[in-house]
């Protein structure tokens, strides 16, 4: 990439191709995708039900923002367990890969809504709080990249893949679905 210009351009061209999967492995362009995200979404604020949102490093700070999004501008109830007390102690005694399955065990719902966020696709503790949010019949979009074959693309109900292994790139994808997400709501409010 030479300048600007060309940066936005690669992410604009990663988001036309990004690759949204139902829960059957059913393909979708990403227009019609979101769609039944928000459309989920909005069911989830009729129901009065929660999103938890949760990722690793830069997708835990697209968690963070989405969740402020949803609460402020969208009127939904969201939460996010990056809470350092809470985080940290769960940490020190369960091990890393359980820091959202328990918050999610102890205080989500079933009819809730679980947003992962991860650009390998392979985090253990992502894919813990999928699995524990299954259990609770809650339903699941993931937000994914790297490798087309990572085991996140293929567990929740909408499924983002962008087929990009470059950090940078795949936060942003990510960051712009969510906002995306986030406006759309405000605008039904």
């Amino acid at each position: 990439m030479n300048n600007l210009s060309d940066y936005a351009s690669n992410v604009c061209d990663l988001i036309n191709k990004t690759v949204f999967t139902d829960a059957n492995g059913k393909k979708f362009n990403v227009s019609d995708g979101t769609k039944k995200c928000l459309t989920e979404l909005d069911n989830v604020r009729k129901r009065n039900k929660n999103v938890v949102v949760v990722g690793n490093g830069g997708s835990a700070a697209i968690a963070s923002h989405l969740q402020n999004d949803l609460v402020k501008g969208c009127g939904i109830r969201s939460m996010v367990f990056t809470e350092q007390p809470l985080l940290t102690a769960l940490t020190n005694d369960l091990g890393y890969e359980t820091v959202y399955e328990i918050p999610i065990g102890v205080m989500a719902d079933s009819g809730d809504l679980l947003i992962a966020i991860s650009s390998s696709g392979q985090s253990k503790n992502i894919l813990n709080a999928v699995k524990i949010a299954l259990t609770k019949q809650m339903k699941i979009i993931t937000l994914s990249g790297f490798d087309s074959g990572n085991p996140l693309r293929s567990l929740g109900h909408f499924n983002f893949y962008s087929n990009t292994s470059e950090y940078g790139l795949i936060e942003n994808v990510h960051s712009i679905i969510t906002h995306y997400l986030s406006d759309s709501l405000r605008k039904k409010v």
